[in-house]
């Protein structure tokens, strides 16, 4: 028989002991060995919602770098701006606005917004850790203070537009191609309009103060002026390989203000119906009352033409260029400061003179312009609520006080 192998025991339990030590050693050998992943920072998207002041009925975005090297996430804001400015009130008014990228801890951003009850959610981006890691860095290097500063435009160049060329240029152009292609009909005045309505003064600012530009439709690419819209379009965009943008989304802050505004239908009726009515009751005055009537009109022509000049001076004297070229200039037309003298002069029961006729007449046919204007196909202004409302009313004064013009 062969002698029993003394070895055999001690082969096993070495086996067994190397076997225990891979165990033990593999999780620590996996991390030595893919240290790019857990050290990489993650990039985060937080949506504020609108707010109840005026300035915040846009809401408001910005980007959150959560980096293990650092202490806390911080958030890389670029809707700062320094009102103390020597020269901000006169660059405001002439369209040329700087704001500046701050960082700073998130908890500190986030602790104004939880005070005033406007929500706030996080989009936590699906990045890989070079991209991760390029963002963060192009947003430090942003952030410092001879690179902070940019020249703000309200649609094509503010907090949220900033957001989102950040993440395209972290994945390589990815997000602008799967935007700039698609639309869903929205435009600047559209979502300008519906945000703002809740403040009445604000988008009857909105509304007549734009000009045409800013009625095209828009690409998705060009919706993301709105944080809203960008946070939609994040949860429907893919990373370079295909896989969804945006790993987990999450409520931090619940919002207890008045909710977004919802959109709906711009319905011309209502507009058309006032107009009419407007319209025919100043006939009837005309008739009845003549200088009554001179006496009520004289407060229109005068917001009429005070509302074009100013639309004519953003068109001419800034460089706000969604209000060049406004339309709606033939309709509060500066051309109604001609009829001041001789409507007075008609409420007094005097003769109005001939510039007055000539000036009822001119803005009739100014407005006839503008409804010829508005069905060309060649950037339409969206302003038939206007014309609907105003051109009644024009050609009504025209009809009732023409005559008495022309003594």
């Amino acid at each position: 028989m062969p002698k029993p192998d003394a070895r055999g025991p001690a082969r096993v339990i070495a086996r067994a002991l190397a076997l225990l030590l891979c165990l033990v050693l593999w999780p620590v050998s996996a991390a030595a060995q893919a240290p790019t992943t857990r050290d990489a920072p993650q990039i985060g998207v937080a949506t504020m919602q609108p707010g109840d002041v005026f300035f915040e009925r846009f809401g408001h975005n910005a980007l959150i770098v959560d980096d293990p090297a650092e202490p806390e996430p911080l958030s890389y804001n670029f809707g700062f701006f320094d009102p103390s400015e020597p020269d901000f009130v006169s660059r405001f008014i002439r369209g040329d606005m700087r704001y500046m990228l701050a960082a700073l801890p998130f908890a500190d951003d986030l602790a104004y917004y939880r005070d005033v009850g406007r929500g706030v959610s996080i989009q936590w981006l699906d990045l890989d850790p070079a991209q991760a890691r390029a963002l963060a860095a192009a947003l430090a290097e942003n952030a410092k203070p001879e690179n902070a500063h940019y020249r703000y435009d309200y649609f094509t160049d503010n907090c949220s537009t900033r957001v989102r060329d950040a993440i395209d240029t972290a994945l390589g152009g990815a997000l602008r191609s799967q935007l700039q292609g698609r639309s869903r009909g929205n435009s600047y005045r559209g979502d300008a309009v519906r945000l703002a309505s809740l403040a009445p003064w604000m988008w009857l600012g909105f509304d007549i103060g734009l000009g045409p530009a800013a009625d095209r439709p828009n690409a998705l690419w060009d919706d993301a002026f709105v944080p809203m819209r960008l946070a939609d379009a994040l949860r429907e965009a893919r990373n370079v390989d295909g896989r969804p943008l945006v790993s987990s989304e999450q409520v931090i802050v619940p919002h207890t203000q008045a909710p977004e505004p919802v959109e709906r239908p711009r319905l011309l009726w209502p507009w058309l119906l006032a107009g009419l009515v407007l319209g025919a009751g100043t006939l009837v005055a005309g008739r009845a009352a003549p200088r009554a009537l001179a006496a009520a009109a004289l407060p229109f022509w005068t917001l009429a033409a005070l509302l074009g000049g100013v639309m004519l001076f953003l068109w001419l004297g800034t460089a706000h260029g969604f209000a060049w070229r406004n339309q709606n200039l033939l309709l509060f037309n500066p051309l109604c400061l001609l009829l001041l003298p001789g409507g007075w002069r008609l409420a007094r029961g005097r003769a109005p003179g001939r510039v007055f006729g000539w000036a009822l007449g001119a803005l009739v046919l100014c407005g006839v312009v503008a409804v010829f204007l508005h069905w060309l196909p060649v950037l339409p202004q969206r302003n038939a609520a206007w014309l609907s409302l105003l051109m009644p009313v024009h050609v009504a004064l025209w009809f009732a006080l023409r005559k008495r013009g022309s003594h």
